[in-house]
C-alpha cells in the first residue's frame, strides 16, 4: 500500500522559510500527481498545492500562491514544498498526499510560525 513520510517541519519566525520533503513508496510514483495539505487543530484539512505527473500542471491555494513552491523528483520518489515568507496563519501540520483528492497521506510534519 502507498506510504508517505514527511519531514522538514519546525519552528520559524514570520517571514522565514522552510523546505518540506516527502518520500513515497508502495506505488509507481511517477504515474501519480501529488498534493500537500495542512490541518490546523480544530479545523478541517486545507488543500495547499498539487503537482501532476512529470511535465504536468501545478496548482496552489490562493493563500500560499507566490510564497510556496511545489516540486518533485520522480527518480527519487520525492516531493517537496518550499515555503517562503511564512505567516503565523501557516502554522499547521502539513501532510504529503497522493492524488489531487488524496487517496493516501503520511503522518505529517508540524510547522509553527511564531515570533
Amino acid at each position: 500500500q502507498p506510504q508517505l513520510v514527511e519531514s522538514g517541519g519546525g519552528l520559524v519566525q514570520p517571514g522565514g522559510s522552510l523546505r518540506l520533503s516527502c518520500v513515497a513508496s508502495g506505488f509507481t510514483f511517477s504515474r501519480y500527481g501529488m498534493s500537500w495539505v495542512r490541518q490546523v487543530p480544530g479545523k478541517g484539512l486545507e488543500w495547499v498545492s498539487f503537482i501532476d505527473r512529470d511535465f504536468g500542471s501545478i496548482s496552489y491555494a490562493d493563500s500560499v500562491k507566490d510564497r510556496f513552491t511545489i516540486s518533485r523528483d520522480s527518480a527519487k520518489n520525492m516531493v517537496y514544498l518550499q515555503m517562503d515568507s511564512l505567516k503565523p496563519e501557516d502554522t499547521a501540520v502539513y501532510y504529503c498526499a497522493k492524488d489531487w483528492i488524496p487517496t493516501a497521506w503520511g503522518q505529517g510534519t508540524q510547522v509553527t510560525v511564531s515570533s
